[in-house]
């Protein structure tokens, strides 16, 4: 049987990034101020997750996969890749207007890679913060192509954009035109993929003062245009005396709940892992093999091998708890 298992963070400097990851969430970044993305749990050729302490302390996600499969994954996994990418974000800057595609177009482009359905969930929020999440409804192919060539003020006419707050949770399928503005940190739990087209990227130049790649084409193909709008999801708290429990997401992918707890509370694995961020405060995580504590800015991974574990905070957290459907 597995331990609760930590991983150390993989940090990825991008030009839109901050310092958030550092100061908000206590990431061990330098002195520079692009500091994009946390990636927690990955297994993929960008991000190989390795385990930080305890019994495994230096190995790979990956290899933990091959060499025990049954504990960490359960039963009824199939796969050879673990399926779930969770990382935390800082959008110090607007990020390019992109879209990933679905499962089929994403072997079609690269028969390595996953489609990209993900969710976000706000950690927190400038009070002027914006996200696109979607395009306008009756918004066309044609109208799109046309309003990319004809510059930024017709492309913001095109699309979704709505202000957000912290607890916010956004849920955005593959196909999804969408982009996060300036002042955002955030949750994200998506397919085990890094296949991202731009449709457009404000007219800026990387550090080598050139554009990045635009990818126009790619992103119509997989742009579905009969999504529309796509709002923040509504949750409906319910309220266990000890914790509070809000489902947030639940999608052929993941699912994922928020839980507020007040005093130690026991979870059933199902023959499933559970992955779990710590949002705010600090916790004690324990099953059968061993324990871990983990404070906010943190993710555990519980092995589906563990028949129950529990979650003790240290006053009151708040956590998302991920697992498969």
């Amino acid at each position: 049987m597995l331990p609760p298992l930590t991983f150390q963070p993989i940090l990825k400097r991008i030009r839109w990034g901050g310092r958030k990851l550092g100061t908000l969430l206590g990431k061990p970044i330098g002195p520079e101020t692009d500091y994009a993305e946390s990636w927690e749990i990955a297994d993929h050729a960008d991000g190989q997750s390795i385990v930080a302490s305890g019994p495994f302390a230096g190995r790979t996600l990956s290899s933990l996969l091959q060499t025990h499969r049954l504990d960490l994954m359960g039963s009824a996994f199939t796969g050879s890749q673990f399926p779930l990418l969770i990382k935390f974000l800082d959008a110090n800057d607007w990020l390019s207007l992109q879209v990933h595609p679905g499962d089929a177009l994403a072997k079609q482009f690269d028969p390595r890679e996953n489609g990209k359905t993900e969710a976000w969930v706000i950690l927190d929020a400038q009070p002027d913060s914006q996200l696109c999440s979607g395009l306008k409804s009756g918004v066309t192919r044609e109208q799109l192509a046309s309003a990319l060539n004809a510059g930024p003020a017709a492309i913001e006419e095109c699309l979704h954009i709505i202000p957000v707050k912290a607890g916010d949770c956004v849920f955005v399928p593959a196909g999804t035109v969408h982009a996060l503005g300036p002042g955002i940190v955030l949750a994200e739990v998506q397919q085990q993929s890094n296949l991202t087209f731009r449709l457009y990227d404000w007219g800026r130049l990387d550090a080598q003062g050139k554009p990045r790649p635009i990818h126009v084409q790619e992103s119509l193909l997989c742009t579905d245009f009969l999504r529309g709008p796509v709002n923040p999801v509504t949750t409906a708290a319910v309220d266990q005396q000890t914790s509070m429990s809000e489902s947030l997401v639940r999608c052929p992918y993941f699912v994922i709940r928020r839980q507020t707890l007040w005093s130690r509370a026991t979870f059933v694995a199902n023959d499933g892992f559970r992955i779990v961020l710590i949002l705010d405060g600090s916790v004690s995580i324990s099953n059968e093999a061993g324990n871990v504590t983990a404070r906010k800015g943190e993710t555990v991974l519980v092995p589906a091998s563990s028949e129950h574990f529990e979650i003790t905070p240290h006053g009151s957290a708040v956590l998302l708890e991920v697992s498969l459907p």
